[in-house]
């Protein structure tokens, strides 16, 4: 074989190989997992602001520098906070003296007493139920009962046994709930609190009969002047055909 047939035997062999850098794929790019949506952020002082009638829970929560407390659990941990609410009405069914009395530390402990440390939607209560009592902020002693009896939901302290009449929010991690009284534990309260009275409101029908006597003596009076001369009228006509008839007699005679 000649030297030219060797050399183009030659080409056609390196040619014929695969080419090893060629044939090699570059790895797939490394791609970290993407993250979890956050949670979406809630403003519980604007959210009970604008939810209301809420203004009185609201202020003993600012009051009370509570209202710190229920935010970082929301900012800063996973388990979330669930807020039962009174509204303005259930405060408004004590007496003054029922809060008013209590220390600055007995007033932080009772709208303690109105959270839990963790988020439930309204389908939780069902199994929470089974698992009284439950926790709340204020700790210790301070716990609560969960019934939930075909959808009513009722929210148990020692005093007082509201329900949950409204979901004002519920998306975790925070939900709030309207109750329709104030939740009163025995710690605080050694006896059951009196209600406020009711407020008294007159009816029309209380004033009528004032307003019938009044104006029912003008027209008495009146009718009693028109029946006097109307008799009087009456007497002189009389007099006066007596005279005629006198008169008229001793013209005849």
């Amino acid at each position: 074989m000649g030297p030219v047939a060797i050399f183009c035997a030659s080409i056609l062999l390196a040619l014929s190989m695969p080419s090893s850098t060629s044939a090699q794929t570059p790895p797939a790019p490394f791609l970290p997992p993407s993250p979890s949506p956050a949670p979406r952020f809630v403003n519980l002082t604007d959210l009970l602001s604008v939810a209301g009638p809420f203004d009185t829970f609201l202020d003993y929560l600012l009051q009370t520098q509570v209202i710190d407390t229920f935010q970082n659990q929301v900012n800063n941990t996973k388990q979330g906070i669930t807020v039962f609410v009174p509204k303005d009405s259930a405060f408004a069914s004590l007496k003054k003296s029922d809060l008013g009395n209590l220390t600055r530390d007995q007033l932080k402990t009772l709208f303690l007493y109105h959270a839990f440390p963790k988020y439930y939607s309204l389908s939780d209560f069902k199994n929470l139920s089974n698992s009284n009592p439950v926790s709340t902020f204020a700790g210790g002693q301070y716990t609560l009962n969960v019934t939930d009896a075909s959808g009513l939901i009722r929210i148990v302290s020692n005093w007082a046994n509201p329900k949950i009449t409204s979901s004002v929010y519920s998306t975790a991690p925070v939900a709030v709930y309207e109750i329709d009284r104030v939740l009163l534990p025995s710690a605080i309260f050694s006896t059951e609190p009196a209600l406020a009275p009711a407020p008294e409101t007159k009816t029309p029908s209380d004033l009528a009969p004032a307003q019938s006597g009044i104006a029912s003596a003008p027209k008495s009076a009146e009718s009693s002047t028109g029946d006097a001369t109307s008799y009087t009228t009456a007497f002189r006509l009389m007099d006066c055909m007596v005279l005629i008839l006198s008169a008229t007699l001793m013209l005849i005679m």
